[in-house]
Order: C-alpha cells, then structure tokens, then sequence
C-alpha cells in the first residue's frame, strides 16, 4: 500500500511578507492566520457583556414557577395591568352610573354618553366572552343551539331587564340558583313510533312547512296531549318556561323532520354559563359589563 502524497503538485507559494499560516492545506491553498479586525472583535465582546448585563438587570432565566426577576423589577405584565388600571380609573365614573341608571334609561336620547360607552364597551365585551357561542355579529349558529340575538324571537324574552336577567344568570347551569330553568321531557319511551310521526308531521305543518295531512291530523291530539302544556294549544310556547314557538319557523336545532323527530325523543338541553361575577362565583363579569353586553345585544335589533 502506498503511501498517501500530501504535496499538491500546484502547491501555493508564500511570498515575502505573507502571514503565518494556520497549517490547513486544501487543494494546494493554505489558510493565512489573520487576525480579526479589531472593530468586530471589540463589538463580539460587546455584545457578550450586554447579554450577561441584559440577564441581570431583566427577567430572563427560567425557574421552576417563573424566571429570574432582574435587579430593575421590569414587568410586561404589571405595565399591562398599570395601563389597564389607568384607564379603569379615568371611567370609573361612568361606569358607577351604568350600574346605578335604570337599564330602559340608558338610550341616546335619555343619557347620549353613557348610552355610547355601553355600546363601545359590550361590544367589546361581547367579542371577548360571547360571539364563541353566538358568532362575532351575534346570527348565532344555526341548528346548533346558540340562538340569534339578532331577530325577534326570545325564548326568555327580549326586553333589555330580561336580556340582563339572562346575561347575569345563565340558563340550565349547576353554577347560578337563579339560572333560568326549563327541561323538556324525553318522549322516546313515553310515545309510540307512530306517535312520533305524527307529532313531528304536526309540528311542521304549524309552523307552515310540507307536511303530511294525514299524520299531521293524528299528530294534533298527541301534541295538546303531550305539549301543550308548555307549548301552548296554538303551539306559540310559552316565554315565562323558556318555551319556544313552534309556529314561526325560528329553529334553534333545525326544523328538518329529523330535527325535530331527534328533539321530540331525546329533548335538549343548552347550557348558558352565567356571567356577573357579583351573582355567581362562576361568572366573569362585572355588573358595569353585564349591563353594557345587555345594552349592546337590546341594540342589535332584536330587542324588545
């Protein structure tokens, strides 16, 4: 085996004058040993003493349960909470007088600021803790439960006190004994299949959709017999029980014979959390912020 020859035959030259080199050889080139320019090498070391300085006077190095304060005491957060502070000490004022008008006093005719600062603010507020159930422009989600603010159609009524009575407490929730509370009965092992069918059959056609005639007419007995009593005979519901109307078409699960047959066996039940903070260790809210999602949600159109 011979040996390896490390001499490039176009091995480089060093002229008179030329540095050292390093040693390393690479296809006859060899690498001179220049030191780095002074400029770079002092802004290197710079940059090296504003780190360590940088991790001493600032949070920097992670600890179990947060990280190392720095000797200045700087917090993202506590500037947060001092500008969030600031500015909940300058509508301290206003926001006392949300809480003390009365709720059908707060219009743009009657109280012009304080009607806009509840707007701007439930708005906000709005966007924040309710648009996840009820959309960002409050159309709901249709057959899914979460009703449209939009419209007129309330099942625990429109007027802006009920619309805060249902913002403060909540519906069907374990959290608030003041939630509003209605359950509708399962009626899968109560009637008949054929019963079912009719009842469903019946349902459509009174709120004017197609219908079968001869199931909807047996349907007509099973329904005074079995819901009426929260429905009503005319089957317009009943706002007081959390009824809803079953004539105007309005469907908060869809109006599908599917639908409806799913909801005649198994019933629904949604849950609304409540959200005044001072009625419920649950809630979030302040009651300035109840009252100002109130104003704003009566304001969208559907208000009574």
């Amino acid at each position: 085996m011979s040996e390896r020859n490390t001499q490039h035959p176009e091995e480089q030259k060093l002229l008179a004058g030329d540095p050292e080199t390093t040693g390393h050889s690479w296809d006859g080139i060899k690498e001179f040993n220049n030191p780095l320019p002074r400029w770079w090498l002092w802004t290197f070391y710079a940059t090296i003493v504003w780190g360590i300085a940088y991790t001493v006077m600032y949070p920097a190095w992670p600890l179990v349960n947060g990280a190392t304060p720095g000797i200045l005491g700087f917090s993202t957060r506590a500037n947060v909470a001092e500008d969030i502070q600031r500015f909940e000490d300058m509508n301290a004022d206003i926001r006392t007088r949300l809480t003390e008008v009365e709720l059908a006093a707060i219009t743009p005719e009657d109280n012009p600021d304080l009607y806009n600062y509840a707007i701007q603010g439930g708005a906000a507020t709005f966007a924040t803790f309710c648009s996840q159930c009820h959309g960002s422009g409050a159309a709901g989600v249709q057959a899914s439960g979460y009703p449209n603010l939009l419209d007129d159609d309330w099942l625990w009524g429109g007027t802006i006190d009920d619309i805060h009575l249902t913002i403060t407490h909540g519906i069907r929730n374990t959290d608030d004994p003041m939630a509003r509370y209605s359950e509708m009965t399962a009626f899968d092992e109560i009637l008949s299949d054929e019963e079912v069918a009719s009842v469903v059959q019946y349902v459509r056609n009174l709120s004017g959709q197609e219908a079968d005639a001869t199931l909807a007419a047996a349907g007509e007995s099973v329904f005074l017999d079995n819901c009426a009593a929260c429905h009503m005979d005319d089957g317009t519901g009943d706002r007081f029980l959390g009824a809803p109307n079953l004539t105007d078409a309005i469907w908060l699960y869809g109006g599908s014979e599917e639908a409806i047959e799913q909801t005649v066996r198994y019933s629904r039940f949604g849950v609304m959390p409540p959200w005044s903070a001072e009625a419920s260790d649950a809630g979030r809210l302040s009651e300035a912020e109840v009252r100002a999602v109130a104003v704003y949600v009566h304001s969208l159109g559907g208000g009574e």
